[in-house]
């Protein structure tokens, strides 16, 4: 049996294609070298099924520029077409494209995207979108439930695999509970409502379709990663595959330069409520995204660097898969993120300290002039 076998039937979701021999990418942080050759067609996967036909997501520039049709304007000169493939199965999913090279770009979270460098697939990280993204804990309004120290022998729903299963466990961790400790049920976002509904879950941890549950008196919102600590929020990057970025690193550099150029458009607080109209056209209303942002600003929650920070969440993600089994050993992270796109980026939209930069600590190292002081949380 394979180890992506493993994995699959581990977590109950779909982790296919055969285990690779572990392998370090090492990253020059160098000019960005010229195009070998210019591709046919740009394939994206999101870690996400999306709405609608085609689909759209929100609550990341990304899902913007793909709903707006922008890398598909950037391109169509050249002749060259994007392709924007949405995974009903989230970022194990994705690792399964991965791994059948059937992707060249991807927006995927912290633990799948962990998963597929620790079996050797050859990725390298090109720009945060979708940091510091929020958790909820949703229960049932009979459950008694008060907060998550209370969750010991509850029956608590999850989507395994994805961004949220680590977020949660290290929430459950600082509340002095083991996973062990909680009935944790793997179950997708729209399983998990449905099972909230029906009481047959004491509660689960989820995203901000909690809110629709909670208004209609099915469940109470007990807790919030962005309240408690920004140890527990979700992390969602855009990777590209070292193939692709060989082959084709102009085009590389020219989406990196859309993402960023779109990134700043709506990091603007006077954009605030044009940024949820759009993403309202998705999945949620506009007023659920204005609720999740509460308190945040968006140079904070919109910021595409690759700052220590993100490192340090990205190695503390590590560790803890190799600790429940997730994976067999613990990859390497720091030569995975690949700052030359982004810095070039930056450097060229005038926007070098635009965003604000955190430590790993959790202490602002630089930039985001003007923006109010946000320290994560817990740290």
């Amino acid at each position: 049996m394979t180890l992506f076998s493993r994995v699959r039937r581990r977590l109950g979701l779909v982790l296919a294609g055969a285990a690779l021999m572990p392998a370090l990418v090492a990253v020059a942080q160098a000019q960005v070298p010229a195009a070998t050759s210019v591709p046919k067609v740009i394939r994206i996967g999101v870690a996400t099924g999306g709405v609608g036909t085609p689909p759209r997501t929100g609550g990341t520039t990304a899902g913007i520029a793909n709903a707006q049709g922008l890398l598909e304007k950037e391109f169509e000169k050249d002749g060259i077409q994007v392709q924007w493939i949405f995974f009903k199965g989230a970022g194990p999913a994705v690792n399964e494209a991965l791994v059948n090279r059937q992707l060249d770009l991807v927006w995927q979270g912290d633990l799948p995207s962990i998963v597929h460098r620790a079996n050797g697939v050859k990725t390298r990280i090109l720009l945060g979108n979708g940091v510091r993204t929020g958790l909820y804990l949703g229960v049932t309004p009979e459950s008694g439930i008060q907060g998550i120290k209370d969750l010991k022998g509850k029956r608590i729903a999850v989507f395994k695999g994805t961004n949220l299963h680590l977020a949660a466990v290290r929430a459950l961790a600082a509340h002095g509970l083991k996973e062990s400790d909680v009935k944790l049920i793997n179950l997708d976002f729209a399983a998990s409502q449905a099972a909230l509904t029906t009481k047959d879950i004491d509660g689960f941890f989820g995203y901000v379709q909690l809110f629709a549950l909670r208004d209609k008196g099915l469940a109470k919102i007990v807790w919030s990663a962005a309240q408690d600590s920004y140890r527990f929020t979700r992390q969602t990057v855009l990777l590209g595959t070292d193939e692709f970025i060989e082959k084709h690193p102009q085009a590389v550099q020219r989406v990196v330069d859309v993402l960023v150029r779109t990134t700043r458009q709506y990091s603007e607080e006077s954009r605030r409520a044009d940024l949820f109209e759009e993403w309202g056209k998705a999945e949620y209303p506009a007023a659920v995204w204005r609720e999740d942002f509460v308190g945040q600003p968006l140079r904070v929650r919109l910021s595409p660097l690759l700052d220590p920070f993100l490192v340090d969440i990205y190695k503390q993600a590590a560790k803890q898969a190799h600790e429940l089994k997730l994976v067999r050993s613990v990859p390497e992270i720091d030569s995975w993120f690949d700052r030359r796109f982004l810095d070039a980026a930056l450097k060229s939209q005038g926007l070098v300290d635009y965003w604000p930069a955190y430590g790993a600590d959790g202490n602002l190292i630089g930039g985001g002039a003007g923006v109010p002081v946000v320290k994560p949380k817990g740290r």
